[in-house]
């Protein structure tokens, strides 16, 4: 389950060197569904202790209401929010999908993707982001399968390392606790572009976050 990306608000805008050409598939159905910060701050504290992130400038370009970037601003990094939506956070009207550039400075992105393009965000991410450059990715652990993304993406060496979380975590529809736990396995998919991909390609490595 991932956030909500349907619909167009249009928007001028150059700080990324986005496009205003909308196309219809970036649309996507379904409901609203925002992260868990406590999850949020398990995962980073987890990159911290593994010495897994380097550099203070993070993009979260699907911010919704705020609960990753909040997260990240309160462990003291220096996090550019926005989305293409207004969820009274960041600057909205932002499609990621359209950008040019990542931010000055920035190396890492870290967000929650709409579900149904997340294959879509993997691979501009992977255009966008300077060698060196790494996107995280909120996703349930099925995400895992498909022909398809393993021939367009993981076969090409992306997928650096997973981070599993062995507990139960949530993602709240429309940012609302729904009083029970999710039967969904969540991970944090880790993208590294590196300079050669095909000859760079290992097995991906397998991390495990703690409460």
């Amino acid at each position: 389950m991932s956030k909500e990306w349907k619909g167009n608000k249009k928007s001028v805008s150059t700080m990324l060197g986005m496009s205003t050409i909308w196309h219809p598939e970036q649309r996507a159905a379904g409901d609203y569904y925002t992260t868990d910060p406590t999850a949020v701050e398990q995962f980073v504290k987890h990159l911290q202790k593994s010495g897994l992130i380097t550099g203070n400038v993070i993009w979260e370009p699907a911010c919704g209401c705020g609960n990753i970037s909040t997260v990240l601003e309160s462990l003291e990094y220096d996090v550019i929010s926005t989305d293409l939506y207004d969820r009274g956070y960041g600057k909205s009207g932002i499609d990621f999908l359209q950008t040019k550039k990542v931010p000055n400075w920035c190396d890492v992105i870290i967000t929650n993707p709409p579900y149904n393009i997340a294959d879509d965000f993997v691979k501009h991410a992977m255009d966008i982001l300077p060698i060196g450059g790494r996107y995280f990715a909120l996703m349930n652990l099925s995400y895992l399968a498909g022909q398809k993304r393993f021939k367009e993406i993981y076969n090409k060496g992306y997928l650096h390392a997973i981070h599993v979380y062995p507990h139960r975590i949530n993602c709240y529809k429309n940012n609302e606790d729904q009083g029970h736990s999710s039967p969904v396995n969540y991970a944090w998919f880790e993208y590294r572009k590196t300079r050669h991909i095909i000859a760079d390609r290992f097995p991906p490595k397998i991390y495990w976050i703690e409460k």
